[in-house]
């Protein structure tokens, strides 16, 4: 899997929201200024070519949908993340956001319990 340009991320992030849609429909989601019809076009054809996004054809016109869900495009880029910048270590993240954030010991422990429900959740799934 690639990681995404900030572009393409914005697109998929609309096309996970919608769930599927044609270019127009993403389109209408985008911020002001909005782009180019051409160039949101452009970006789903690269977002299809990567791997990104399938669609169904109806004579010239293509309804698209995600092909990678967000969770799993979450994961693939905050592992990236991580190795680039913390060599891989969670705890150095940690360690890392709780010194920039001057976060005190409560705070610390109300993430981890956080964390923890998060997971005990999952696993309940």
């Amino acid at each position: 899997m690639k990681e995404l340009t900030k572009a393409e991320e914005q697109v998929m992030q609309i096309l996970w929201d919608i769930e599927q849609g044609f270019v127009k429909d993403v389109l209408a989601k985008m911020p002001e200024p909005k782009p180019a019809y051409n160039t949101v076009s452009t970006i789903i054809r690269i977002l299809e070519k990567k791997g990104f996004v399938g669609y169904k054809a109806y004579g010239k016109t293509h309804e698209y949908f995600p092909l990678v869900d967000k969770k799993t495009y979450s994961n693939f880029y905050l592992k990236n993340f991580i190795g680039g910048y913390f060599g891989g270590s969670f705890q150095k993240l940690v360690s890392f956001f709780a010194k920039e954030n001057e976060m005190d010991i409560r705070d610390f422990q109300s993430l981890m319990d956080h964390v923890k429900t998060d997971l005990d959740s999952e696993e309940e799934k």
